[in-house]
Formats: structure tokens, C-alpha cells, sequence
């Protein structure tokens, strides 16, 4: 199974920070964000990453190269000024990323979801890595039953927020124009209606290192964990 890291964010949460750094390459924990996914995805067993990028990219491919370090392949999907959205870069890589259900991770979460499940999750058409609401997103994103996600409101009253990792059949992305600007929810709004998505409550550690703060909050957290 191949993985993709969306990396190509702006991080204007994060500025100014991110004037002159790109996002996936702020320091936690002495390291790159990046880097923690990408040598997690390596102890995983995969091998072939592909990292969609715009903002200051050239610096993500200076930085990462192709991956040999960790013993894995890195390929770069560079996207126009103003991104694609997630489903728009998603699509424009979907040539590297094969005919095989993928893995999508989320360049500025943390999470310590075992990467090693997507791979039992080759025949899937959409699932995904559902987490506690956290303060900033009180309202969550969607509902779990069972297996099953669901809209908000339509069997539960408690709600769950996308972790920003899941795994996603080509088939999901079919139709849409290589190099358009698509953003992932209706496409997900319209999968779920048809309970095509199926889900999983993660209760680890989970962040969205989306500002400054989180950022922060993150580097703290990992030096208590040493």
C-alpha cells in the first residue's frame, strides 16, 4: 500500500512562522513534523510516499529528498499557486498513488493511529480515523455507528472529528479533473449518504498542530514523553 501526505497548506494559522518555513517542516520535538510521520510510515512497512506540496515546496523537496535516508521512496506532487484543496491534490496525484486503496495522512496532525491497519483496509472504498472532538472543533465533524459514518444528527448525538487520516480507493476521486480545485467534503457528504464510509474511534494521541499554541502545547507533551 502506498501513503500520501497532504502537505501543501499555506499555514497561515501559523504565521509568521511559516513565512520562510513550510508547515511540514516546523520543529516538534526536534525533528521535523514531517519526519515523524514519515519514519512511522517506515516501521510501518511502507515504501513509496507521496508528498503533494505548493508553499515554500522547493524547501520540502531540499529537505526530504527522495527519502532514502528512512529507506523508503519519496515522490513530490507539486501543485499550482492557491492549492487544489485536499480532493483536487489528491486527484492530480492519483497517478502515482497506483490502483490500490491508499493511505491520506494529514501533514500537520499528530497521531499515533497504527499505520500498520490501513493495510487490512486494501478493499475498502472510504474509511476513516475518527477522534474525540477536541476544543477547537467542539461540534465534530460526523457520527459513528458501528462501523458506519453517518452525518451529524442522523443516529447519535455524539459526534467525532476526522483525525485527518484515512484510506481511500481511487474509485472514490473518479471523474475528477486533473489539476481542479475540489474540496473533500462533498465528496465525503455525498459517500456517506450512500453508507459507503466506514469509520473507527482512535483514543490515543491525536493533534491538530494547526497554530503557534498547538505547536507549543505539542513540543511540551513530547518531552514529558522522554
Amino acid at each position: 500500500m502506498k501513503a500520501m501526505i497532504l502537505a501543501a497548506g499555506r499555514g497561515e494559522r501559523m504565521r509568521p512562522l511559516t513565512d520562510t518555513i513550510p508547515k511540514p517542516l516546523l520543529l516538534v520535538g526536534e525533528k521535523p513534523l514531517i519526519v515523524w510521520h514519515l519514519e512511522r510510515l517506515a516501521a510501518s512497512g511502507f515504501s513509496e510516499i507521496i508528498i503533494n506540496h505548493v508553499h515554500l515546496g522547493q524547501l520540502i523537496e531540499e529537505a526530504l529528498g527522495d527519502g532514502g535516508r528512512w529507506g523508503i521512496n519519496i515522490h513530490y506532487s507539486p501543485e499550482p499557486d492557491g492549492a487544489l484543496e485536499t480532493a483536487g491534490g489528491i486527484a492530480k496525484a492519483l497517478p502515482l498513488l497506483g490502483n490500490d486503496p491508499f493511505l491520506v495522512v494529514n501533514g500537520d496532525v499528530w497521531c499515533d493511529w497504527d499505520f500498520k491497519k490501513a493495510c487490512q483496509l486494501n478493499e475498502c472504498y472510504v474509511h476513516l480515523v475518527l477522534v474525540n472532538n477536541p476544543p477547537e472543533r467542539a461540534g465534530g465533524d460526523f457520527c459513528l455507528l458501528g462501523k458506519t459514518v453517518y452525518h451529524i444528527g442522523k443516529v447519535s448525538d455524539t459526534t467525532l472529528t476526522y483525525a485527518g487520516i484515512g484510506v481511500f480507493s481511487p474509485d472514490f476521486f473518479d471523474n475528477l479533473p486533473q489539476g481542479g480545485v475540489v474540496k473533500m467534503y462533498p465528496l465525503l457528504s455525498a459517500a456517506i449518504t450512500q453508507k459507503k464510509v466506514t469509520g473507527e474511534h482512535h483514543l490515543g494521541e491525536w493533534m491538530d498542530v494547526g497554530t503557534p499554541l498547538r505547536l507549543q502545547e505539542l513540543n511540551c507533551r513530547l518531552k514529558g514523553l522522554k
